[in-house]
């Protein structure tokens, strides 16, 4: 299809309608499903037996490193303009340094056949750049080999959806980029389609339905107050609103868009980032000083854990134990029991003097199996195992800051 560039206030304005209510989509259906066939390879992609786990780190220099999480070896990848915070969805890592998005494929991804994976491995690199003017906000699907990515650019409001098929074979390709005003905004891909946010006074105030050519669909319009923060889970793609949180999900076609209310009466500042283990269904996020938020995109239910101290970050396993885990202010990683929020184990201060300095923000990721946690000031990378009493299996010494961090392969 080819790029398209146009204003889009103008084209939304006779698809804007009121959300009145969603049907519940299959609850276990993957929310960007790969194709049927080729089961997520790729030419030059190498199947393997097992997850090819890695944890790729940026140096305050823009050094980009990559680490085997089964060999321990190290490789150096390339170099990205410096850049202030990173993310991943698990094959390819985006470096946001404020004046553009630096894309790195790592080379290593997880194909999910929902009852079962495939693993790969392929040659990293570095794919490019993706301009634009200040702080970039990405979003993914669950596979990386399909579908889209979203990529939205506060200051100079570019709402812009890549092509992550092309992606996947060493290309930087955009489906379309639209104008929209300047905010802090979200362009979220769903299937062949994306959800992208509309401000009122310079605020998202919600939520439309494009396709992948960037034209809107009738009445796939919802009111989503404040919206901030985004994830993928097995059921669909979530946004979180002022009031709770918004969940589009691919039903006979096209989009549906479903609210999930916060509990009545409750006084808890909504989560404005999520995370969780990929593929499952329940994702984190903190609860400003209250604890900690767990919505659960199957059952459509929000849970608050209260938690004895601030959290900066959490991150929901959702495995049968229901692990929660959670940085906290202390620099401690805590394990919390999603059903009762009672606190299982924590480690020592692992990051404190990174919470307390401007080295870099140390990231906690979870797996099935273990949490990784980068601490910059302290230059070490930590493997924990959640399920073992919060304990350090394995630490790894960097040569530099580990300032940005993401775990590939997963």
């Amino acid at each position: 299809m080819p790029h398209r560039s146009a204003p889009l206030t103008a084209m939304l304005t006779l698809a804007m309608l009121t959300l009145t209510g969603c049907a519940r989509a299959e609850a276990d259906a993957p929310a960007a499903s790969p194709e049927s066939t080729g089961h997520g390879a790729v030419a030059r992609a190498t199947e393997m037996s097992e997850p090819p786990l890695a944890v790729v780190t940026i140096d305050p220099g823009g050094t980009v490193r990559q680490l085997d999480l089964l060999d321990e070896s190290v490789a150096e990848l390339g170099e990205v303009p410096v850049a202030s915070r990173a993310s991943s969805d698990g094959r390819y890592v985006f470096a946001d340094g404020g004046d553009g998005l630096s894309i790195v494929d790592s080379g290593r991804w997880t194909w999910d056949h929902v009852d079962h994976f495939h693993y790969y491995l392929a040659a990293p690199n570095m794919l490019g750049e993706v301009p634009g003017r200040g702080p970039a906000t990405v979003a993914t699907t669950s596979s990386s080999t399909t579908g889209g990515t979203g990529v939205f650019f506060a200051e100079s409001g570019e709402a812009v959806l890549l092509d992550t098929a092309a992606m996947s074979r060493g290309e930087l390709v955009e489906r379309f980029r639209l104008e929209v005003d300047p905010h802090d905004g979200l362009v979220v891909p769903i299937g062949g389609y994306a959800l992208v946010t509309q401000p009122q006074a310079g605020v998202a105030a919600s939520v439309s339905v494009l396709d992948e050519d960037g034209m809107p669909q009738p009445g796939a319009t919802a009111d989503c107050a404040d919206a901030r923060g985004t994830v993928t889970t097995r059921v669909g793609a979530v946004i979180g609103c002022a009031d709770g949180a918004l969940l589009a999900t691919l039903v006979d076609g096209g989009v549906e868009l479903e609210r999930i209310p916060y509990p009545a009466g409750t006084a808890a500042p909504p989560a404005t980032a999520f995370a969780g283990r990929d593929g499952r269904p329940t994702v984190a996020g903190p609860a400003g000083d209250q604890g900690i938020w767990l919505l659960d995109t199957r059952e459509r239910t929000w849970t608050l854990l209260a938690v004895d101290r601030p959290i900066v970050q959490a991150t929901a396993v959702d495995d049968e134990a229901q692990h929660v885990l959670a940085l906290a202010v202390d620099g401690r990683v805590l394990v919390i029991d999603g059903k009762t929020g009672a606190l299982l184990s924590q480690t020592g201060p692992l990051v404190a003097d990174s919470l307390a300095t401007d080295a870099g923000s140390p990231t906690l990721i979870a797996d099935q199996a273990r949490a990784y946690l980068n601490g910059p000031a302290e230059q070490v990378v930590y493997e924990i195992d959640f399920a073992d009493a919060a304990r350090i299996s394995r630490t790894f010494a960097t040569p530099t800051e580990p300032a940005l961090f993401a775990e590939t392969g997963r």
